[in-house]
């Protein structure tokens, strides 16, 4: 039996993400809550809002969204930067690796495009 799931489904996902985004980050470590993603790991951070998502289909299959880059972040804490996380005011609502980069405090740092992929079910 075959499995399957509409894309409007996955792009509800996906659009709740991007519906609801306030805040990038850049992480020491990979937040598990919003609080660690805010302050426990945050190394720098800027704004962003539904204009900074694409909704696309995906490369492998199902559906995705692209962060566009995200220029001038202001450092606030010394550090490496390993992880990228999206908030909104309540929620910690995407999470994803970046190559590893020395961040200074008081510097800004710009972040690359990147994609949330949400592959059909297999």
């Amino acid at each position: 039996m075959g499995k399957s799931t509409h894309d409007n489904a996955i792009d509800s996902l996906l659009t709740y993400i991007s519906g609801n985004a306030t805040q990038i980050h850049v992480c020491s470590a990979e937040p598990t809550t919003r609080a660690e993603a805010v302050t426990t790991y945050n190394l720098a951070s800027g704004t962003v809002t539904s204009g900074d998502f694409t909704l696309a289909n995906g490369d492998v299959s199902g559906r995705k969204h692209t962060v566009a880059a995200q220029a001038g972040l202001s450092i606030s804490a010394t550090g490496s930067g390993n992880h990228v996380a999206i908030t909104s005011g309540t929620e910690l609502l995407d999470v994803t690796t970046c190559t590893a980069i020395a961040l200074t405090s008081g510097g800004t740092v710009d972040i690359g495009a990147f994609d949330h992929e949400v592959t059909d079910p297999s």
